[in-house]
């Protein structure tokens, strides 16, 4: 008698795990990015922090999670890249000059952290956002933004703390596609902003 294929049951259908996540984000330029790297090594050793650190070429600042799925979404590619686009915002400085944790998960990030309030970065990512939200991407669009730049995730919760400012000059978007659970990031698309 031949076997029968397992039922699925309704829980099943359109359960597949999430393996590529789409997110855009600006990062350091070379200068910036060896100097987050002093300091998260320094704050490590200070404060004794021995989990995983982020990679020097991963370093980061999100500005929206445009969200985690089982293979990339052309409709959602589509739609983040007519977003962006569609910016014509101006390059801007960003600096970054405390540090802390962020204490909603078990691994706490370990964050440098910029300025908050109606600053330049701040005003970037409500204009991304509103372009987002132009193109059906409502959901990725989360208010309450805090500039950061994850450094390390350990369990120990630092207070925040001052440290040397680190700065550089936003000149560029970056669409970026990450495998879950992998290390490596890949470049989907890159806009310059306005000069």
């Amino acid at each position: 008698m031949p076997s029968t294929p397992a039922q699925l049951s309704f829980a099943d259908l359109g359960q597949s795990k999430p393996t590529d996540r789409l997110f855009f984000a600006i990062f350091p330029d070379l200068a910036a990015r060896e100097a987050i790297v002093r300091v998260a090594a320094e704050v490590s050793a200070r404060h004794g922090l021995r989990g995983k650190g982020v990679a020097p070429d991963r370093l980061h600042v999100t500005l929206h999670h445009l969200g985690d799925f089982a293979g990339l979404p052309q409709a959602v590619l589509d739609a983040a890249e007519r977003a962006a686009a569609q910016l014509e915002e101006p390059c801007f400085d960003i600096v970054f000059d405390r540090v802390g944790s962020f204490a909603a998960r078990e691994q706490k990030p370990c964050v440098l952290l910029a300025a908050q309030g109606d600053t330049p970065v701040q005003r970037f990512q409500r204009a991304l956002g509103d372009r987002l939200i132009a193109n059906g991407q409502s959901a990725a669009v989360k208010r309450g933004f805090i500039p950061h730049v994850t450094l390390r995730y350990d369990r120990t919760l630092l207070p925040t703390e001052a440290v040397a400012a680190i700065g550089w000059n936003v000149r560029e978007l970056i669409l970026v596609h990450s495998l879950i659970g992998k290390s490596g990031y890949r470049e989907l698309g890159r806009w310059p902003l306005r000069s």
